[in-house]
This record gives C-alpha cells, sequence and structure tokens, in this order.
C-alpha cells in the first residue's frame, strides 16, 4: 500500500518523467480517480436502490441497468443455488436468452459449477478454445467472445454465479475484475437477506393462513383486555369487527382472561347462550422469549353438536333397552294370555250366544287376541336388527303397525283414514325394517298433529302400485315443515322434538335405499306434510300378488 501512495507521488511530482510525460501522467491518475470515484458512487446508488421487500428480479435488473454505466458487457446472466440446485434466475438483454429463465445447470462439466465450487473468478474465451464446458453452446450462441463467471459468495456460503460476456476481444483489466468482485460481495449479501426475508414472510403467511383456517375460535387478548388478533371463525360467531369490545357483552370470558393474567396458568369455561348454543373456553397465557407474560389465547370450541350427539346417543341407548325390555315382557305376558285365550274358548262352549254370560266371555276373548296381536307387533319392532330379505307385502306390513299403534292414536283424537290397493305385488325387504319406516312416519305425523291448533287432526295412510314402484303415503294435517328446513330433514340429529332423537327419518331413509328405494316430502306451513315411501319392484320376475 505504502508502494503504490509513493508511485503515486513520484508520478504527480514527475520525479520519474519528463515535463510532457508529466501531464500525461497526471491526467491519467485523474482519470483513474473518477473512475474509481464512479465506481464508488454506483456501488453506492445500487445499495441504496435495493429494499429488502424488493423482488429478487426488480434488484437484479436494478443493479443492471446501473451496472451499464460503468463497465461494457453484451450479455449477462445470474444463478442462484436453490436447494442444492444452479438455477438461472436473470438474463440481460432479455431478447438473448437461449435458456429458459427457472432452468436448472447442471453441475457435470459445467464451467458456472466450477467457477462456484472453487470459488474462484474464471475468464474464458468462447472462440478458437478447445475447452468444452456445459454452458459454451448456449454462450456461443449469442455471438459472444469472451465470458467473465464469478462465483457469488456470502461468507463461506454459496450463493451463485454472475456470468457476463462480450461480443468483442476486449480485455476484462484488473480494475474491471476488483470491482466486479466488490460488487458481487455486497450483491451476496443482498440476495441472502432477501432470501431470508422472503422465508421469514412465507412463514408468517403460512402461520396466518393456518390460524384463519381452523375452524374453532382463536382470539388473542393483550394485558389491557384489547384484541390483538383474531381468526375468521371468532368474527363469524361474535362479529368482531362490528363491536368495539367484545368483553363487555361477555362478561364471563372477561372474568375468565383476568383471572388467567393473574394466575399465569391455563383456564376453563362453559358459555350457554340462550339460542341453545354452548361452547367451552380454554386459555392460555403466552409468555416472551425473557418469560414476560404479554397476551392471553382465548381458544373456544363449539361443542352444541357434540353435546346434542352425547345425548341423543344416550338416549338412543335407552331406546334399545326399552326394546329390549319389551320384549321380554312380551315373552312373559304370552304366558297368562294363552291360559286366558283357551280358557274363554272352551267356555264360550258352554253358553248360548242368547246367554249374557256368552257376550261377557267373547270380549274376554276379543280383548284377549287384541292383547296377542299387540305383543306380536312388539316381538317383531324388537327385532328390527335382523336384515334377512324375504317376500314382504306392503299391506300386512301396515297392518301390522296399525295395530300396534292405532288405538294410542285414536285415544288423542286422531283418525284414520286408510286406503290400501288390493293385489299389490311382495317386493324383496326386510319386514321388520319397512315396519319401522312406517312407524317413523306415523309418528313424525302424530308430533305434527299434536302441535296443530285445529280439531279434526287426521292421519291418511294410502298404498298403490305405480311404474313399477310400490308406494306408500302418509299424509297428515299437522303443522307442516318451513321449506329451508325440508332439505335438513333426513339429517343425522336433526330435529325439532325436545325429547327428539333426530334419528327417525335419517334410518328411514337409510332403510329405503337398502331396498333400492327412496322417501320424497311435500309440505306446507299450517297445512300439513305428505311423506312417500317407495320401493321399487323388478319388472322381469313374476309378480306374485297379495290380495
Amino acid at each position: 500500500m505504502l508502494e503504490e501512495k509513493q508511485e503515486m507521488i513520484a508520478q504527480l511530482t514527475g520525479i520519474k518523467s519528463s515535463k510532457k510525460n508529466y501531464y500525461m501522467e497526471l491526467k491519467k491518475t485523474v482519470e483513474q480517480l473518477q473512475k474509481k470515484n464512479l465506481q464508488l458512487e454506483i456501488m453506492n446508488e445500487i445499495m441504496k436502490s435495493i429494499k429488502v421487500d424488493m423482488p429478487l428480479d426488480n434488484i437484479l435488473s436494478n443493479m443492471i441497468d446501473k451496472l451499464q454505466m460503468l463497465i461494457d458487457f453484451d450479455h449477462i446472466n445470474i444463478s442462484l443455488l436453490q436447494n442444492n440446485k444452479l438455477v438461472l434466475v436473470n438474463v440481460y438483454p432479455k431478447d438473448t436468452r437461449c435458456v429458459k429463465i427457472g432452468s436448472t445447470i447442471f453441475e457435470n462439466n459445467s464451467l458456472y459449477w466450477t467457477a462456484l465450487n472453487e470459488r474462484k473468478i474464471i475468464l474464458q474465451e468462447l472462440v478458437g478454445s478447445p475447452i468444452h464446458f456445459y454452458e459454451k453452446k448456449h454462450l456461443a450462441a449469442l455471438h459472444l467472445q469472451t465470458i467473465l463467471v464469478l462465483p457469488i459468495y456470502s461468507k463461506n456460503k454459496k450463493i451463485g454465479v454472475l456470468c457476463m460476456g462480450r461480443t468483442d476481444q476486449t480485455i476484462w483489466n484488473e480494475d474491471e475484475l476488483s470491482f466486479l468482485e466488490q460488487l458481487t460481495d455486497h450483491l451476496a449479501i443482498t440476495i441472502e437477506n432477501v432470501q431470508l426475508y422472503g422465508e421469514v414472510l412465507h412463514a408468517k403467511q403460512q402461520w396466518e393462513d393456518t390460524f384463519k383456517a381452523v375452524d374453532d375460535m382463536i382470539i388473542v387478548f393483550d394485558k389491557d383486555l384489547h384484541i390483538l388478533q383474531y381468526n375468521d371463525a371468532a368474527n363469524d360467531f361474535y362479529q368482531i369487527r362490528k363491536k368495539r369490545n367484545l368483553l363487555t357483552s361477555e362478561p364471563s370470558l372477561k372474568q375468565l382472561i383476568i383471572e388467567t393474567f393473574n394466575a399465569q396458568k391455563a383456564g376453563y369455561l362453559e358459555l350457554n347462550y340462550p339460542d341453545q348454543t354452548i361452547c367451552e373456553v380454554y386459555s392460555y397465557p403466552i409468555h416472551n422469549k425473557e418469560n414476560n407474560l404479554y397476551g392471553v389465547i382465548a381458544y373456544i370450541k363449539d361443542v352444541t353438536g357434540k353435546r346434542k350427539m352425547e345425548a341423543q346417543l344416550i338416549h338412543s341407548g335407552k331406546l334399545a333397552a326399552i326394546g329390549e325390555m319389551a320384549a321380554g315382557i312380551a315373552h312373559e305376558l304370552n304366558s297368562p294370555l294363552t291360559a286366558i285365550l283357551g280358557n274363554s274358548q272352551l267356555l264360550l262352549r258352554d253358553f248360548s250366544k242368547e246367554d249374557p254370560v256368552f257376550s261377557l266371555l267373547y270380549d274376554i276373548k276379543k280383548c284377549g287376541d287384541r292383547c296377542r296381536q299387540i305383543i306380536k307387533s312388539l316381538l317383531t319392532f324388537s327385532r328390527q336388527d335382523e336384515y334377512i330379505f324375504e317376500p314382504v307385502s306392503l299391506n300386512e306390513a301396515v297392518s301390522q303397525v296399525l295395530n300396534l299403534i292405532k288405538y294410542q292414536f285414536e285415544k288423542i283424537q286422531i283418525q284414520f283414514h286408510i286406503h290400501l290397493q288390493r293385489d299389490l305385488p311382495l317386493f324383496e325387504g326386510s319386514r321388520t325394517q319397512i315396519e319401522q319406516i312406517i312407524i317413523n312416519l306415523l309418528l313424525n305425523a302424530k308430533d305434527a298433529l299434536e302441535q296443530a291448533s285445529h280439531q279434526e287432526k287426521t292421519i291418511t295412510i294410502k298404498t298403490s302400485y305405480e311404474q313399477n314402484k310400490l308406494h306408500l303415503t302418509v299424509t297428515d294435517n299437522g303443522i307442516g315443515i318451513e321449506e329451508k328446513r325440508i332439505s335438513n330433514i333426513f339429517h343425522p340429529f336433526h330435529t325439532t322434538k325436545k325429547s327428539g332423537t333426530g334419528l327417525g327419518l335419517s334410518v328411514s331413509l337409510g332403510i329405503a335405499k337398502k331396498h333400492g328405494g327412496s322417501i320424497d316430502v311435500i309440505s306446507q306451513p299450517n297445512k300439513g306434510s305428505t311423506f312417500t315411501l317407495k320401493i321399487p319392484v323388478p319388472s322381469s320376475h313374476e309378480i306374485e300378488v297379495k290380495r
């Protein structure tokens, strides 16, 4: 360094030159200083124009534009290391592109990879050189005479490669090489910062997308109980954007957040709303890296459906137990009922029809027959898990169900209108399952009628055979169903009854589908509903008729 200064002083003072040479040397030195100054200015402008949030393409294009003011070149391209692959990311001029942007430069016999791996600047002639390398044919196609390949490193980390080319034999001087080496050092730092910023931005975006996508509600509060952040589920439920202070309308939640701040421990709360919505709230304290508490997360889960399902499953279990108990009772009643019927029949033989005792005994026998029919229906219904398919009469299934429940319906002033078409064909199916559909439809009709205010309450049952399908329609003049709710009535656990399971229509539709059939519904509020069960009967088979 000292020798260079002495050499410069000697040139300026003209000790080693003539007077003429003195001015020439002075002029040359001034030009060098101006060039150095220009290099520093351009380097400073490049660095000042670069912002960490700028796209990498903009940064490289900006650098290339300013670089043309200082160095002559006809082509420049930049390749960066991405996932251990060298990828072409920028080319200038744009119309001199021989390799597609985003293409991978393979390591085998590559001049770029050699410069990067050995961390050295390579000056290579293309015309007349016997040396072959992967990039040569692409660069030669651009009519380049010489290329300069510079590795881009940040400390000891590989970043990429800068390649510049000229279409003439102009020599790359030491000043240019020195400047470009400094430029690549600055460029390496810039590219690394941009990549790190991009990774942080990507990670932040991923976290925000995940945060928003969670179905459960998440709200973050600071020490002043202000909301720092919330996801879409929380906003949909609480309409946070429209409220100035959520905790004003949620005192229980506010108390939980305060307690979590004070105790610095997780908390739990159950919220019950007037519309029967139930939410479980879990609160968690948030600490920074210094272990200082700065916020609380409220994780809120709507468990309304879960609680209803739990209650309905318990209720379903009770129903199953009742079914088993009913079957047991029916079996127990069969023995005394057999004695009652047998003895009444024997006694009837000893009295004539004109005798008053005959009428009493006949009533005993008639009631006994009715009890036997009810017990038979109970036993049939209790075997609803059987899936044996056999020839079934739809009319007999209707009659069997009516024997079981008709008396109870008529007791609450519900009248039946029965229209069963004779000569219906039999179909292959499970009688117990079909009877379950009929029972479910009749119980729904009963509930609709009990809520109706008019005096005349009727259920019309009709069977028919149309277009190779058996039709069973159950029509009531009850309260009907709202149009917006019709599409949901077959969903599992959908119910408007306080004590209902919401499984009746769902199970019924499932049974109908197992038989290849369907259930249609037509309903109007306050005018009643009509449910139609359709079961196909294959036309290719000989149809047996049940009268």
